[in-house]
């Protein structure tokens, strides 16, 4: 069921063909599921508006794969089979410092509360020996 987007599913599906670009499709939920409700319990299809055949023609147009996970496990499953399928190419550098620079500033934050600190507790104490 196409929820999200302007284009037409099947419209897509033909510009990715076009720019010879795989798509794997993945059809997810249970073939049924038993619903606890105010007058005890039924049965239901949560895969009801479900279009396999829609799915399936994306991945064949494509030439991809349809899938269809129930559960979980089916769905982690069906990850691992197209990471087999379709490799990542190895990431470039890294873009993250690996040296961490947190310290100078923390340690200028706790000199500055001290600074800030430091005469209140002088004051503090000169008022005591005062009174």
């Amino acid at each position: 069921m196409n929820t999200a987007g302007a284009l037409d599913p099947a419209k897509a599906a033909e510009l990715a063909a076009a720019n010879q670009v795989r798509l794997y499709t993945i059809g997810i939920g249970a073939d049924s599921l038993r619903v606890n409700d105010f007058f005890g319990s039924r049965l239901i299809n949560p895969s009801a508006d479900l279009d396999e055949k829609l799915l399936r023609g994306i991945a064949e147009q494509t030439g991809g794969r349809y899938f269809r996970a129930r559960d979980t496990r089916e769905l982690a499953g069906i990850y691992t089979e197209i990471d087999r399928l379709e490799p990542a190419m190895e990431q470039g550098g890294k873009y993250r410092p690996v040296e961490e620079w947190f310290h100078l500033p923390l340690a200028l934050a706790f000199v500055l509360a001290f600074g800030l600190a430091l005469p209140r507790t002088a004051l503090w104490s000169l008022r005591e020996r005062i009174a």
